[in-house]
């Protein structure tokens, strides 16, 4: 039985876009980078054929459903929690991506592929520029402040340091233990912002410790 030349086109050029999204993501140091965005629209263009053959085009939407499904155990495992912070969506979205176009080469929407592929990229390595710009306009971050409790009047004054640094309080929190007062607030604005608020509570003679 020979292997028609279709198929062979098919797979190199899911290898192909395999490889141009992964080489990004490899570049960036993500946990699915280059041998991995290729194996998975591979796989993804491989499981389309085989389903064609062994069980006819009769229904594609059964084939698709199938793959991802499978896909998305492997999405999941891409997600972390770091703190307040979760990280490996957009990895795990580019998972999806990988074989949403390996099923769509596997299908010989080859056109739709590329462009598909094309406009990830741009997503990919345009967009982080964007992004960093529009994180710099506002920024969320957590301070602690350590303070004895004897000192009157104190929290009313770091809040007001806050606001001069042209910065907004969202959430404020206090603990006492033993004679130190431990406050905490998430506050918003901009990094220069953030930059300079950190430089005054480093300095404040009654802070005995910052986190921040």
């Amino acid at each position: 039985m020979t292997l028609p030349w279709e198929d062979i086109v098919k797979l190199l050029l899911a290898i192909l876009i395999g490889g141009l999204i992964g080489a990004e993501r490899e570049y960036r140091d993500k946990a699915a980078g280059f041998r991995t965005i290729i194996f998975i629209c591979l796989s993804a263009t491989l499981f389309t054929l085989f389903s064609v053959r062994l069980g006819g085009a009769s229904d594609p939407a059964r084939i698709a459903a199938n793959i991802v499904s499978g896909v998305g155990f492997l999405g999941a495992g891409a997600i972390l929690r770091q703190g307040e912070r979760v990280a490996g969506l957009t990895t795990a979205a580019t998972i999806w991506l990988a074989a949403a176009l390996g099923l769509g080469i596997g299908a010989g929407s080859y056109v739709l592929a590329g462009t598909a592929t094309a406009l990830v990229l741009l997503v990919l390595v345009v967009f982080p520029k964007f992004e960093t710009w529009i994180d710099n306009l506002r920024e969320t971050r957590s301070y602690e402040v350590t303070s004895p409790v004897a000192e009157l009047g104190l929290l009313e004054e770091l809040e007001r340091l806050i606001a001069t640094c042209d910065l907004q309080v969202r959430e404020r929190r206090q603990v006492k233990s033993g004679q130190e007062l431990v406050c905490t607030w998430r506050v918003s604005g901009a990094p220069e912002g953030h930059a300079q608020l950190a430089g005054k509570l480093l300095a404040h003679p009654q802070v005995k410790q910052f986190k921040g």
